[in-house]
């Protein structure tokens, strides 16, 4: 029975508009950007002033060196090494290169295709076989009717850019990491000082006891005390050596080198104040990096709900095939041996998907659930941003007040030690009382030491909350250290630029 062309394209409609009845659903796709209730002003208003908005991605900006506001040239060397050597950020990098090369096989699917073969087939049956041999080219394009392809490309793009957002947190983490091990061990190094200064006392003591105990002035009771204080005081000396030398060991790995390869050299550490700039813009916090991610995984989610539904409708592919077929070789590519073929059979090449069991509703669900998770993650992400902030500003505020009481409880400490001291020299005092004293200003010194360094961690985790530098600079004390010059633009940071 032969049909008509006007029959047969009235059977293809008819057709394309079953199948989208059938589907019974709209290519409309949820939004790639969700509003987020986050507060007018931080907590700690007193430390900003400046009102904060819903996070857009801005993280592909300069940081810059912002580490240089501490004025430590060690600490911008030690940073520059790490980047351009620690294994965790090549592995971030190579996540980027990953994507990007997945984005480019979803490009390739939208591309023009076009193939050759060559070659023989055998053909027969029960009475004569025959070969035939074929020279072909082939072409073939989807038309994307319904944005599926387009969708999968978006989403595709929208994953490098979220990786390269990984990127640049892992960045962000690693230079921040570096120069929080560092004051933490500069912090150590203070304390080491201390204890060794204590050291020194106790031993003093020791040989003032001694002698007085040897010309009958006190009993062996104040040479045992004396022999207990001295010990104790090496024995904390030895633990914070450990705690030091397990630091150090930290912040080799974070420089990609091993342990037996660095070593920090000894170095107290010296007060820096960073204040943050007041009135802060508004975007600062947009340019973390772990909220771009997110927010490219939003985006890259929705994308993927557009290519789930495209699925319940019909999909166009245009195919061609020209060439030479020949049952004898030395006569295939004679004129008369050529071929050609325009689309595949009759009624394929539109293909229609009416019957998949559950197949494309089961895609769908899975992404409007991906969906859901992916939002729910931006809006956390967004929330443990502001987190980081608030503990940050709370962390610098308190220790600010905590360091000048301790100062204070430095100084008088110090001065109860000197008179106890000369108390008991003049023998108008026991040896107990010398030890109180001095135990108060050993505990003061080393906890206004230790408030110091929490103080420098504190500034960096505030940068690091913030999501690296600002414009202007900040301030940073001691003034008359020279500021780094060292920039973060390692070849592998440098291979992320388009």
């Amino acid at each position: 029975m032969k049909i008509s062309k006007q029959k047969l394209t009235a059977l293809k409609l008819t057709a394309m508009m079953a199948a989208l009845v059938l589907a019974g659903c709209s290519t409309t796709k949820p939004p790639e950007q969700v509003a987020v209730d986050t507060p007018a002003q931080y907590k700690e208003a007193a430390a900003l002033d400046g009102s904060w908005k819903v996070a857009q991605p801005a993280d592909a900006a300069d940081r810059g060196a912002w580490w240089s506001v501490f004025g430590d040239a060690e600490l911008s060397k030690l940073i520059t090494d790490a980047t351009q050597s620690s294994p965790t950020l090549v592995m971030a990098l190579a996540r980027v290169k990953e994507a990007r090369a997945t984005a480019g096989l979803a490009d390739a699917d939208r591309a023009f295709q076009l193939g050759a073969a060559f070659g023989p087939t055998r053909q027969g049956t029960a009475s004569a076989t025959s070969t035939q041999w074929q020279a072909q080219l082939g072409a073939s394009y989807e038309v994307d009717l319904f944005g599926r392809l387009s969708d999968s490309s978006r989403a595709a793009r929208l994953d490098v850019e979220g990786q390269e957002a990984a990127y640049r947190s892992v960045l962000l983490a690693l230079q921040a990491d570096v120069a929080q091990q560092y004051f933490a061990i500069r912090s150590l190094d203070s304390e080491l000082d201390v204890l060794q200064q204590t050291i020194k006392l106790r031993q003093e003591n020791l040989r003032l006891v001694q002698h007085r105990y040897d010309a009958g002035d006190t009993s062996e009771l104040d040479v045992a005390q004396a022999q207990t204080e001295l010990s104790v005081t090496q024995a904390e000396q030895e633990g914070v050596s450990r705690s030091r030398a397990q630091r150090d060991h930290a912040l080799a790995i974070l420089l990609g080198k091993a342990p037996a390869q660095f070593t920090l050299a000894t170095a107290p550490l010296q007060p820096v104040t960073v204040s943050v700039p007041p009135g802060l813009p508004s975007d600062l916090l947009e340019r973390r990096p772990d909220i771009a991610q997110a927010q490219r995984q939003l985006a890259a989610a929705s994308a993927r709900i557009g290519v789930a539904k495209a699925g319940f409708f019909p999909s166009l592919v245009l195919t061609a095939s020209g060439g030479f077929a020949s049952d004898a070789l030395h006569n295939l590519f004679q004129w008369s041996s050529r071929s050609w073929l325009l689309g595949p059979l009759v009624g394929s090449v539109l293909n229609l998907p009416l019957l998949d069991g559950g197949r494309n509703k089961a895609n769908l669900a899975k992404a409007d659930a991906n969906y859901e998770s992916v939002v729910a993650n931006y809006r956390q992400q967004v929330l443990v941003g502001f987190q980081d902030v608030e503990d940050n500003l709370s962390a610098m505020r308190t220790l600010d007040n905590q360091i000048r009481f301790q100062e204070d409880a430095v100084k008088s400490a110090q001065l109860a030690a000197r008179l106890a001291d000369s108390r008991y020299r003049n023998g108008s005092t026991s040896y107990f009382e010398v030890i109180d004293a001095q135990r108060s200003s050993l505990s003061a010194q080393r906890a206004k030491s230790q408030s110091v360094g929490q103080r420098a961690v504190a500034s960096v985790g505030l940068i690091r909350a913030l999501g690296g530098g600002w414009g202007t600079p900040a301030a940073a004390t001691p003034a008359a250290a020279t500021p780094a010059t060292a920039s973060a633009a390692t070849p592998a940071a440098l291979a992320l630029a388009r």
